[in-house]
């Protein structure tokens, strides 16, 4: 049985959780929060970090090895292209939102108002929130602009366009939208990405949950 360690509201939980869908594979979720000391998940993750991995063959850990895995084990459907260029572009979003992303919308807006705040009791750095927000302008604009040259939402799914749009989750789990004024092509992809069912499965489960 294919098994996803990791808490469900992690952009990189939900980036696995989202692939593995896409290519109809099963799979269990074991629920753990980062730092946990399951000795089944530690065992995997060394490092304590979301998500790990196992399956009958391999156990791993970080999320972009976990995608790497899957999409060699199941080619089909293709979540990187054949095209040299569109395949390393699609790595480059991938990483761009670990990264830059992950920065802006989960560590520093998502993180303070939703996990220290709402799930920790604790109060948020709201200089560390207005930062981010500052930031979010520039992030969205890059990324407009890969929609414009077709980098980003072209004909087919990739993992970049999951990658970034996992990461917006979270923005929006924490009271914040993408400027549609501004950014009308950002706007209409996530839309349409999140309407996807591999992503609207785990959103539905991903509320009730907050909800509870």
């Amino acid at each position: 049985m294919t098994v996803v360690f990791g808490a469900p509201i992690s952009p990189f939980v939900r980036k696995v959780r989202v692939a593995l869908a896409e290519k109809n594979i099963p799979y269990e979720l074991n629920p753990v929060f980062p730092g946990s000391d399951d000795p089944e998940f530690r065992a995997l993750s060394p490092f304590g970090k979301v998500p790990a991995f196992r399956d009958e063959h391999v156990g791993l850990a970080d999320s972009s090895v976990i995608c790497a895995y899957i999409e060699k084990r199941y080619p089909t459907p293709a979540l990187l292209p054949a095209d040299p260029a569109a395949y390393a572009t699609a790595l480059w979003l991938e990483e761009y939102a670990d990264s830059k992303l992950f920065h802006v919308c989960t560590e520093g807006v998502f993180f303070e108002r939703i996990v220290k705040s709402k799930l920790r009791g604790l109060p948020v750095d709201e200089a560390k929130v207005a930062a981010a927000l500052h930031e979010l302008p520039a992030v969205c604009g890059y990324l407009e602009q890969q929609i414009t040259t077709g980098a980003l939402g072209g004909k087919t799914l990739t993992l970049g366009d999951i990658a970034v749009a996992t990461q917006f989750v979270n923005l929006q789990y924490a009271g914040e939208q993408v400027d549609a004024a501004a950014f009308p092509k950002l706007t209409q992809f996530l839309a349409r990405t999140l309407a996807r069912p591999s992503f609207a499965d785990c959103l539905t489960q991903e509320r009730a949950l907050m909800q509870a």
